[in-house]
């Protein structure tokens, strides 16, 4: 009896204790729940009157909290550390959420830690010194906004088995010779931590290493032999660095090695032939190197091989015979090297090839048709080499692939019916071989099909009139083949058309009238053909940057919209075409005014009346040609002359005021490299502070002759505008061959350096009530040269280094250098060349030179973009050839990454108008002009994004603007002009 009444005391006392153990843990985990936002809920089992074991994301041993996981569950708000009271905790595991604020320094008080994993959250401030963890086994901090040098104390955490503090911004510096104590580490992630110069000799001690990534940095010198010396390596990545020197043959010694990127460097020489004795390796990327030689033939007999990239190097030779025959090889790209001989057969051996890149090299003979039965494949591309003979007819019939280009080759034969089992295909690039036959209807199948360019081939035939049927189709090259017969009226019917081309064939019959209905038609080519007929006068309404009709038997009246575009260029080679009188006073065209009477007696006179004063006026323009270029030569080209040598000048300076502002000569050009701010595309730029008056004004000095052509055309804009959101140009300063314009001084410098700058705490200069007034302003100084000048004034360079901030960082638009009246270019004649910079210039000019004020609208939606991320308009993150248009439309196709392109250095309180600004950005840079709003309706648009008079409070609810943002396979247009 006494002993189980003993029993019984000894249960009752640890029910007892148990419950106490677990009241004492509820509490810290609901103070640090209290500090987090749970917007999907996932903390909902955290209450009060529940076991702390049973909470979601909670792990117990024993009845003691070991472990929170919470990994991916849309978490905010900040970290509490509450959690410290949890003696027995081990794990904090929280990473990809969007937790803010700093990492908490009590956390070092977590004694029992062994893993810290906060990664990819928007945590910010200085990293803690957590040193005092001495049993933490995995700490991984990597993809947050910390900021401070790195640190030290990493050292000292010699249990550490896995250390990752990648993507941080990092104060530019060298790595930590420290980090060599770190004896058992077997994982280590720090790229992209601005570190520099060499890798220290301390971290070749690290003979537990399996994974070594210092990608993304700076660091040079030449490839570290001594990696070799790593004998457990699997995964070396070394990319995006500065390294130097050869390939060390020592690192075919790591029998573990899996995979190696070395990409992005400047590393030369050969890849060693030992490397094809690397038996385990998955993955060898090199690509954009300065490598030479040819590939080892024992990568040939590799069994593992999944992904290999060597393109951009001078690699050349015979590629092995075997590459991908033993092995799963998925990706493989060998494009721009001088590779030769046939092409290898046995790339899809393994049956799981995808990708398939061979562009730009020497590979010769046919292409082998074991490719014909690679079911797996995607996107195929080997153009640009010297491929002859035919492809198999099953080759086409791929299933899965939706990219195929074989242009720039010397293929023969016909394009297969088989190509109806494509049905993924999105572009088909044939363009520069030998095809031949007739194009067949079954094209019609392929109803995902965007681009499709068959130009300069020797197809004949007649169009298929089934290409209508293609719904998505956006660019038809046709050009330069025998085609005969009309062009089908069933074209009209693919209403996503931008660009048309069925030049130089020997197309016949008249220009459908269904046409027009083709709205998104940006470029029009039909030259070079035997069409005849009217030009359908409805084609007037179609928005186009480019027509071209030369060359046809074309005869009526030309609609003044379609000249207004192409001018008599477009039009010359049809002898029937004329145009009506009030054309010409609005075009100034040479074609002849159509003539209403059927007959004139006096018609023989008046032509040879026309041809003198035509002969008149050409002798008169060529003299005035000779004068204007002599008196060029000797006022640019010739400055010296004008400078005083070998004659007399005039010392005195030409002043041309625009504002009421009194400026001497003589203060202005006295400029040297001390108060230099700036260098633009047409001269340097200095601050100068006039005396009289204790202004502060920029000066740009010019000197060139093209820079003297370009200060007269922006001296000719800013001298007749006035706009409080317009640089303001004070006056023009010219003596001999020097010259200067006066501007007023922007203190803030420009939009892309203010984007970059942090103040204290590391929060950006432009918080997002800055960048929103920014962007209404920049659109109203648009908007105005737009819609308020008459004529219109494009400035054609719009991007965020030429909008220029004051005091109060009210934006100004500069550099008018390139500007053009609209209808006009810059120099008064009706042709025009490319202006703007990479990055912001529209897609239309890339096959136009007719610039719109569509096309202001695009660059100026690339600045939104940029105001609203926080990133430049060109970087390496978008991938080759890529800009910020592509990467954040890449981003609106899922709608749960959109708010992914939002800047996190902004709080998130300001989501919602970001948003708002994005619908409006996308509007912008939509890929056809005509789909772009107006400057007056973008300014609109920006004032209803107004994020200061309607602020909704924290604790209401609010719309999802998520659901506003049209995603790439909705419908991207606006009301516009």
């Amino acid at each position: 009896m006494g002993k189980n009444l003993s029993l019984l005391l000894l249960l009752l006392l640890t029910l007892c204790c148990t419950v106490l153990s677990l009241n004492y843990q509820t509490q810290p985990l609901l103070d640090f729940k209290k500090q987090l936002k749970d917007p999907t809920n996932v903390l909902s089992s955290w209450l009060e009157s529940s076991s702390p074991c049973d909470f979601w994301g909670v792990n117990c041993v024993s009845g003691k909290v070991t472990e929170i996981s919470l990994p991916n569950q849309s978490l905010s708000g900040q970290l509490s550390p509450a959690v410290c009271a949890l003696e027995g905790l081990q794990s904090l595991i929280l990473p990809s959420n969007s937790i803010s604020g700093m990492l908490p320094a009590e956390l070092s008080s977590c004694s029992n830690l062994r893993v810290l994993n906060v990664s990819d959250n928007s945590l910010v401030g200085q990293l803690p010194d957590l040193s005092a963890l001495h049993g933490l086994q995995i700490l991984d901090l990597g993809s947050n906004d910390f900021s401070g040098k790195f640190p030290a104390w990493v050292g000292k955490l010699n249990g550490l088995l896995q250390l990752s503090l990648a993507n941080i911004s990092f104060d530019e510096g060298k790595i930590p010779d420290s980090l060599g104590n770190l004896k058992n580490l077997t994982y280590l992630f720090l790229a992209n931590c601005h570190f520099v110069g060499e890798i220290p000799d301390s971290l070749f001690g690290l003979k537990a290493l399996e994974t070594f990534d210092f990608s993304s940095n700076n660091l040079n010198g030449d490839f570290p032999r001594a990696l070799s010396t790593l004998k457990n390596l699997k995964k070396i990545e070394l990319y995006a660095n500065n390294f130097t020197g050869v390939l060390p043959v020592e690192l075919a010694e790591l029998a573990h090695l899996e995979e190696i990127d070395i990409s992005t460097n400047s590393i030369h020489g050969t890849i060693p032939k030992e490397f094809g004795n690397l038996k385990n390796l998955r993955v060898f990327q090199c690509y954009s190197n300065n490598l030479s030689g040819e590939l080892p033939t024992g990568f040939g007999d590799l069994r593992n091989l999944t992904s290999f990239s060597v393109y951009t190097n001078n690699l050349y030779g015979e590629v092995p015979a075997n590459l991908g025959r033993y092995s799963p090889l998925i990706d493989i790209d060998i494009s721009e090297n001088q590779f030769s001989g046939p092409f290898p057969s046995f790339l899809c051996g393994g049956g799981t090839l995808r990708r398939l890149l061979a562009v730009q090299n020497n590979f010769s003979g046919e292409f082998p048709d074991t490719y014909a039965q690679c079911k797996t494949l995607l996107r195929v591309r080997f153009s640009q080499n010297n491929f002859s003979g035919k492809l198999p007819d099953s080759f086409w019939a791929l299933p899965n692939m939706y990219m195929l280009d074989v242009s720039d080759n010397g293929f023969t034969g016909r394009l297969s019916t088989e190509i109806a089992s494509a049905i993924n295909l999105n572009q088909l690039l044939m363009f520069n071989n030998k095809l031949s036959g007739e194009l067949p209807p079954e094209i019609a199948s392929l109803t995902k099909l965007e681009k499709l360019l068959l130009n300069s081939n020797n197809f004949s035939g007649r169009i298929p009139s089934q290409l209508g049927e293609l719904k998505l189709l956006s660019s038809l090259h046709l050009e330069n083949n025998m085609l005969s017969g009309s062009i089908p009226s069933e074209l009209g019917q693919c209403a996503g058309m931008v660009d048309l081309n069925l030049a130089m064939n020997g197309l016949t019959g008249q220009i459908p009238k269904t046409i027009s209905h083709l709205t998104a038609l940006n470029s029009l080519n039909l030259s070079g053909n035997k069409l005849f007929g009217n030009i359908p006068g409805n084609l007037a309404v179609l928005k186009l940057s480019a027509i071209d009709l030369r060359n046809n038997e074309l005869s009526g009246l030309v609609p003044s919209e379609l000249l207004i575009v192409g001018g008599d260029e477009a039009m010359r080679g049809n002898t029937g075409l004329c145009i009506s009188d009030k054309t010409r006073t609005l075009t100034n065209s040479e074609l002849q005014v159509c003539d209403t009477r059927s007959s004139h007696h006096g018609d023989g006179h008046r032509k040879v009346l026309f041809g003198i004063i035509l002969s008149a006026l050409g002798i008169l323009i060529i003299a005035l040609v000779i004068l204007s270029y002599r008196n060029y030569r000797r006022t640019v080209v010739d400055p010296e002359r004008d400078m005083g040598v070998g004659e007399e000048v005039d010392r005195k300076w030409k002043l041309e005021s625009f504002h009421p502002i009194h400026i001497n000569g003589d203060e202005i050009c006295d400029l040297g490299d001390n108060n230099l701010i700036g260098s633009g595309g047409t001269g340097k730029v200095y601050r100068v502070d006039l005396k009289n008056s204790g202004l502060s004004v920029a000066v740009k000095q010019l000197r060139k002759g093209n820079e003297v052509l370009l200060m007269t055309a922006e001296m000719n804009v800013l001298a007749r505008i006035r706009h409080k959101n317009i640089l303001k140009l004070y006056a023009c300063l010219t003596r001999g061959g020097s010259h200067y314009l006066v501007f007023e001084y922007m203190s803030n410098g420009n939009v892309s350096q203010a984007l970059q700058r942090v103040l204290k705490g590391q929060q950006p200069e432009l918080d997002w009530c800055r960048r929103y007034n920014i962007a209404v302003g920049a659109a109203k100084g648009i908007a105005y040269l737009h819609h308020d000048c008459s004529p219109p004034i494009i400035h054609r360079d719009i991007k965020s280094s030429n909008i220029l901030l004051d005091d109060d960082y009210e934006p100004k638009i500069a550099d008018f250098g390139v500007a053009k009246v609209a209808g006009r270019s810059p120099d008064g004649k009706n042709t025009g060349h490319l202006a703007g910079t990479h990055g912001y210039i529209a897609p239309e000019l890339g096959y136009s030179l007719n610039v719109t004020e569509k096309s202001d609208v695009y660059s100026f939606g690339v600045v939104l973009l940029e105001l609203i991320t926080g990133k430049e308009a060109i970087a390496d993150e978008y991938g080759e050839g890529r800009d910020i248009v592509y990467w954040v439309e890449a981003h609106l196709c899922d709608r749960l990454s959109v708010l992914e392109v939002l800047d996190n250095k902004i709080p998130g309180e300001y989501q919602e108008d970001m948003l708002k600004v994005l619908k409006i950005a996308v509007s912008c840079t939509a890929k056809i002009p005509s789909a772009r709003p107006s400057m007056r309706d973008v300014v609109r648009m920006l004032s209803e994004a107004d994020p200061f008079p309607m602020k909704h409070p924290k604790t209401g609810s609010k719309r999802n603007s998520i659901e506003e943002i049209p995603i790439l396979s909705g419908d991207l247009s606006v009301e516009a002009d």
